[in-house]
């Protein structure tokens, strides 16, 4: 039986503070197609990766203190997504869960492993080879991700297990997250209308 997509997954989330006004739309049964202005170029290009890999429709609308630095346009931006991804996702009855992907990048190689528990957890594990590309701090990657899983309520493992060029490493992080979101978002037809744990709840 086909997946009739449901509108629940059609989420848009406004956060302001007075650091950063975030607009963020997302639609898990979408087509990979973003709409991206946070006012950092590489950001948004990372954040085309998980639209284009998760295939999702995302649109993000970020203004930020970007004069003092990228941080909190970039950590709010994840916190957002997450409070996005977890109202659209619900009471997660008939999704798959658990969601990984390996993704390279010429010398790069990374693995994403997603479990949609719940329970908010992080371990990212990447050594990147230099501070900035472009306006981008390299360091942000983990406060994207922090953002994420605190308001998404997920468990997250990232590992970039190789790389030598910092833009390829953390491409190939983004796109591997975007394919492990996929997976565990998706529908399984053998556990229809069933929370896929033994409590009976997520």
């Amino acid at each position: 039986m086909a997946h009739i997509p449901s509108p629940m997954r059609q989420i848009e989330i406004v956060r302001n503070t007075l650091e950063t006004q975030i607009r963020v739309k997302l639609d898990l049964d979408g087509s990979g197609k973003s709409v991206l202005a946070t006012g950092i170029p590489f950001f948004d290009h990372m954040l085309d990766q998980i639209a284009r890999h998760g295939m999702v429709d995302l649109e993000v609308d970020a203004k930020g203190d970007l004069h003092i630095d990228g941080h909190h346009t970039v950590e709010d931006v994840g916190i957002t997504l997450g409070q996005a991804f977890a109202k659209a996702v619900g009471d997660k009855k008939g999704l798959t869960r658990y969601g990984h992907a390996y993704v390279p990048l010429d010398e790069a190689l990374s693995r994403v492993v997603i479990d949609l528990s719940g329970r908010p957890g992080l371990t990212l594990e990447a050594e990147f080879a230099r501070a900035m590309i472009g306006s981008f701090d390299t360091e942000l990657v983990f406060e994207f991700f922090q953002g994420f899983v605190n308001h998404a309520l997920v468990t997250l493992h990232i590992d970039n297990l190789r790389g030598r060029n910092a833009h390829h490493q953390v491409e190939t992080i983004f796109k591997a997250f975007g394919r492990a979101l996929r997976m565990a978002a998706a529908p399984d037809a053998r556990a229809a209308g069933t929370v896929p744990s033994t409590k009976g709840s997520l």
